[in-house]
């Protein structure tokens, strides 16, 4: 498989979240504003595409049987870093994700990359696994936090964007949105409407 189809593959054909069902959690969780949906994603791209290159190149000297412990060790460390670069120059976007950064470490896409891919394929491979999984991933939140920030509450990335006035013509804003049934619902629509595109339904 090419580089380019292993980079595109999990942008659309197989997503995430989409099609492979996971990081479902965080996509209701910080999606509620733009802005934590994007630092979210570029984060999570981040550590995916550096925890698979790291595995990648030590994939001949980890043993087995703890496998999934230096995996885990790799995937907490890259965590670590990215939560302390938010906290020294992104603090406020860091308190708004709170605990969700350091739950990276559970998110099963990231092992999931490392177990299924980076311990079988070279480096060039992985960290093209890694980008289109994050992209992929990443992808989602952010159309789930833009609708929900622009509908719930008239903003875009914290500017107010539906003027006053049409709250005097009867537009209301959208609460159920800012709440996770509201994420639930849009993320349905992203489900049916990728599943459309790509033509790939569930077998009976």
């Amino acid at each position: 498989m090419s580089n380019q189809k292993i980079f595109l593959e999990p942008i659309i054909k197989n997503n995430p979240i989409t099609v492979q069902v996971l990081g479902i959690c965080s996509s209701l969780a910080v999606t509620s504003q733009l802005k934590p949906s994007l630092v979210m994603a570029v984060s999570v791209t981040v550590i995916i595409a550096l925890s698979n290159v790291i595995v990648s190149l030590i994939r001949s000297w980890i043993p087995k049987n703890v496998r999934m412990i230096v995996e885990m060790t790799v995937i907490a460390t890259m965590v670590i870093l990215v939560d302390q670069f938010l906290r020294a120059f992104m603090f406020d976007v860091s308190k708004q994700l709170s605990v969700f950064v350091g739950l990276i470490i559970t998110n099963c896409i990231v092992l999931g990359r490392l177990e299924g891919f980076a311990l079988h394929n070279p480096v060039a491979p992985s960290l093209f696994d890694g980008l289109g999984n994050g992209i992929g991933y990443g992808l989602v939140l952010v159309i789930i936090g833009f609708f929900r920030e622009l509908l719930g509450s008239g903003k875009f990335l914290g500017a107010q964007v539906i003027p006053d006035g049409l709250y005097d013509a009867g537009y209301v804003d959208n609460g159920l949105l800012m709440l996770a049934p509201g994420a639930f619902f849009l993320l349905g629509l992203i489900v049916w409407l990728q599943r459309s595109v790509t033509g790939q339904y569930e077998e009976d």
